[in-house]
């Protein structure tokens, strides 16, 4: 595995749910006076999105230059005359691989931007999973989806800042719009703004096709007492859920928080084929059930955590751009742990022997059958 380039220094703090995010987010916006670099999978334009809009719109007129990067199927629900009012601004909009009406069935469709990834003035960073939606306002009124996100200054940033400067030439070229590069003369802070040490690690598909993935299993053989993964989309490969079975076997407690309600039913079937073979090797599996289940974290041995945009499926681990950030830290780790144990203790439902809709007859084929249709999907992929 390619070795982790950590960075000291750095102050990180944890954001729960948009309640949190949002309002961080769009202070920052206003706090801005060089450049904006906004990623995100989702733009929704509903009542987040249009203060998110509303604050990119106010740093344009204050002579702040805004990059917007949105993927063309995520944010395919955005109208084209709402990208043109935000061209119109002043905004730079660019969309990842652009969905049309008559796009063929491709695997490089599959291919998605999928960061959620915000930085100002190459001095604060937000990384994480949370979308620009608004998750308080659904038609089955749950609470919000339940979701993770950090703030990051120090240095760090300059790791950050660079990759996603990278990513927006990359795709402004792809458009032929080379004076949309980012020419902004603006160099992130080195000096220290805490004591944290943390790491970028992106997902592409280059240089850094397995980097997330190593990062996670480099870990996972590591632990010595405690794993706590929650992930909304858990499907992994072969390589991964052995590495949590020989976890659990070595005497190291290993648990799995997961989608608990049905979101994308072939999935949801598939995942729970899993849950008898992890539970015999010793793995304790909870499903989140209060709201959907958006995060993609872990903490081990309370010391390493990662927050991100990353699944444990083949769409991250394979074919998506992705990014989380890797923090060797005992109080982050503390905190982000004692959260993952309310949600696990308040807000899930541990799956047993008794749970009748993964171990009923009909269950039990319907997933298998599930399963097996995701097997051969991921197969074509290449996955293991």
């Amino acid at each position: 595995m390619k070795k982790l380039d950590f960075v000291e220094d750095n102050h990180i703090h944890l954001l729960c749910n948009g309640d949190e995010y949002f309002p961080r987010l769009e202070a920052a916006i206003d706090g801005a006076h060089v450049e904006i670099h906004l990623e995100t999978y989702i733009f929704e334009y509903d009542a987040v999105g249009r203060r998110i809009a509303e604050a990119l719109m106010r740093a344009v007129q204050r002579g702040v230059s805004v990059y917007l990067l949105l993927d063309g199927f995520g944010s395919q629900n955005l109208s084209q005359q709402i990208i043109h009012n935000l061209l119109n601004s002043g905004i730079k909009v660019l969309i990842f691989r652009p969905e049309f009406i008559f796009s063929m069935p491709r695997r490089h469709r599959l291919r998605r931007m999928h960061r959620k990834l915000t930085v100002i003035d190459a001095q604060t960073a937000f990384i994480g999973g949370i979308n620009i939606i608004d998750d308080r306002h659904n038609p089955e009124h749950l609470l919000p989806r339940f979701d993770y996100a950090i703030v990051i200054q120090g240095p760090l940033l300059a790791t950050i800042h660079k990759a996603a400067k990278h990513l927006w030439m990359i795709v402004a070229w792809a458009h032929l719009k080379k004076r949309w590069t980012n020419r902004t003369d603006i160099k992130p802070s080195d000096k220290p703004s805490g004591n944290q040490k943390a790491a970028l690690v992106i997902r592409d598909n280059w240089r850094h096709r397995h980097d997330i993935e190593h990062a996670y299993l480099d870990a996972i053989n590591q632990a010595k007492s405690e794993i706590i993964i929650a992930n909304a989309y858990f499907l992994p490969g072969r390589k991964f859920s052995h590495a949590l079975k020989n976890a659990a076997r070595r005497g190291v407690r290993v648990e799995l928080l997961l989608q608990g309600r049905i979101e994308y039913f072939l999935q949801h079937h598939a995942t729970q084929a899993l849950y008898e073979n992890l539970s015999k090797a010793g793995v304790i599996i909870y499903e989140y059930n209060r709201s959907y289940l958006h995060a993609k974290v872990a903490v081990i041995d309370q010391y390493w955590a990662t927050v991100g945009s990353s699944n444990i499926d083949p769409f991250s681990l394979l074919l998506a751009r992705e990014a989380n950030v890797i923090i060797e830290d005992h109080r982050f780790a503390h905190q982000l742990r004692a959260s993952l144990k309310t949600a696990i203790a308040q807000e899930s439902t541990p799956v047993t022997a008794a749970s009748k809709h993964i171990y009923s007859w009909h269950s039990y084929i319907l997933n298998w059958f599930s399963f097996y249709i995701v097997r051969i999907m991921q197969g074509l992929l290449g996955y293991e």
